[in-house]
């Protein structure tokens, strides 16, 4: 009897460490999310262009793969972030231009698929530790809200098991944890104080005693390291979304790193930010967790344009590097975005990849790793990167990407072409809508990225051959719901494709 108890506890203990065995081949992820940081902002990818120091995301580099033409979805931070985890392009939702405002509803849906669903449902604890900014349900009180109150429609309604950050980052002037604040703010009604982009935005005597702009990323990085550590130690494999607040507006430096950087408070808010990665890649690597986890380290959309892009540049640093435009620009200095992957073991060290990504791909890239297969609901526009990742990509992965800019104007690259569907950049970049030297413009833009990065040379009167192939392959993925194979579904609203201009005359 007794060799029979320990034949059947052997038996029941296999399927057990079977498991054990299956969720270590798990690879966790780390992915690690700059607020408004340009492609030239980082050292080593700027070179010569580039003056503000990021030892630590240089490093980053030189351990694993650059990605040189990995672009966001938009080039604001809410859609941006949608694409990123859910893997299908902005446009295709409620939110056609812009980005969600203080205190908008949500914008994903809880049936959707999100990467941190996916992973969720391979066994993975998922987190998010940061800048929100994809709207929650508000509980609301007369004309602004009770604090008191879950704030539901948020990162765990859609995947997420842990929260703990802030939203844009200053509404509400406080911190959240799941679905509640972190002490109740006061004085905070419906509605924005400021200018998006001053740093005046939030009243701070408004917010929870104690808090303040200046503590946010400091704040948001010791968590990252406490959830690191925390479930390193479980042995369950994990992903973290780290969507930091910086170098985003307003450009808030604390004390420690003022007057660092020897050009200005942007450069010296970009030091801070490379800081902070460091303690998160320190604390992975401590937690011994390091070995078994793909990092990704990226951004949302390009740096701010204005005055202060203009007076670094007079000091030889150029945020989009070669590139012409910035944040919500359709031009590539609104979208380009730097792209460090790191996986000990299956990413070479100190390589390079050209190939045309889209930061949407993460939900295709996972599923690939874990051997899943997306329904056709979800990740309708995200493609695996995995053999780019891994150095086996023979050819491009991508038939194209689609671009979309602050005031909802398209653009759509393949190969070594990109088409503009209007007369200027959709941003700030150039004329706004109505003026007259928008009036004097082609009706649109194509450009030869082969030779032409900074796009000054239109070509779409020499091609028009490349004008109307290309514009066919738009429609066709505004048609069918998607841009990968796959069952056509539904966008969530109408899409107009031209902006600022009329269609041109093409054959059809």
């Amino acid at each position: 009897m007794k060799n029979l108890f320990n034949t059947l506890a052997f038996v029941c203990a296999v399927p057990l460490v079977g498991a054990r065995a299956a969720e270590a081949a798990k690879p966790n992820i780390l992915y690690i999310l700059c607020d408004d940081l340009g492609y030239g902002d980082v050292k080593c990818l700027g070179g010569e262009r580039s003056k503000i120091p990021t030892p630590n995301i240089d490093k980053l580099a030189a351990e694993g793969m650059i990605f040189t033409e990995a672009h966001s979805s938009a080039s604001v931070c809410t859609p941006s972030r949608y694409g990123i985890l859910t893997g299908r392009y902005n446009w295709r939702s409620r939110l056609q231009a812009g980005v969600l405002g203080p205190y908008d509803d949500s914008l994903i849906p809880p049936d959707r698929l999100t990467v941190a669903g996916l992973l969720k449902q391979q066994g993975y604890s998922t987190g998010c530790v940061g800048k929100w900014h994809l709207g929650w349900q508000w509980p609301r009180q007369g004309d602004g809200f009770d604090f008191s109150k879950p704030i539901k429609g948020g990162p765990t309604a859609v995947g997420f098991d842990y929260y703990f950050g802030s939203d844009m980052p200053s509404y509400p002037p406080c911190f959240i944890e799941n679905e509640h604040t972190v002490g109740i703010p006061i004085g905070v009604k419906a509605g924005r104080k400021g200018k998006e982009d001053a740093e005046s935005e939030t009243d701070q005597s408004a917010g929870v005693p104690g808090w303040s702009l200046e503590s946010i990323l400091p704040t948001h990085t010791a968590k990252a390291c406490e959830w690191i550590t925390a479930q390193a130690k479980t042995g369950k494999p994990f992903f973290l979304y780290l969507p930091l607040t910086a170098p985003h507006t307003p450009i808030v430096p604390t004390k420690e790193w003022q007057g660092k950087s020897g050009l200005d408070k942007y450069a010296d808010y970009v030091m801070e930010t490379d800081a902070m990665i460091g303690r998160v890649l320190d604390a992975l690597a401590a937690s011994g967790a390091a070995s078994n986890t793909l990092v990704i380290f990226t951004s949302d959309n390009g740096r701010t344009p204005g005055g202060h892009s203009a007076s670094i540049e007079k000091r030889g640093h150029y945020s989009s590097e070669f590139r012409r435009g910035y944040k919500t620009d359709v031009f590539d200095g609104g979208h380009r975005m730097p792209f460090i992957a790191r996986w000990p073991g299956k990413i070479k060290e100190g390589t390079t990849s050209d190939q045309l990504i889209c930061l949407t791909d993460l939900m295709a890239t996972c599923a690939d790793i874990l051997g899943v297969k997306l329904p056709d609901t979800a990740g309708e526009d995200s493609v695996s990167i995995l053999p780019a990742l891994l150095g086996t990509a023979d050819k491009p992965l991508r038939e194209a990407v689609v671009h979309h800019s602050h005031r909802g104007h398209f653009a759509i690259r393949q190969g070594q072409w990109k088409l503009l569907f209007g007369s200027s950049s959709g941003g700030r970049s150039d004329p706004m809508p109505g003026s007259k030297a928008l009036d004097q413009l082609p009706p649109i833009q194509l450009y030869d990225m082969a030779k032409d990065v900074g796009e000054r040379n239109n070509e779409y009167a020499a091609h028009p051959e490349i004008v109307e192939k290309l514009t066919k392959l738009m429609e066709k993925y505004v048609a069918e719901g998607r841009s990968t194979p796959g069952a056509p579904q539904k966008n969530d609203a109408k899409i107009e494709l031209y902006k600022d201009a009329k269609k041109p005359g093409l054959k059809q």
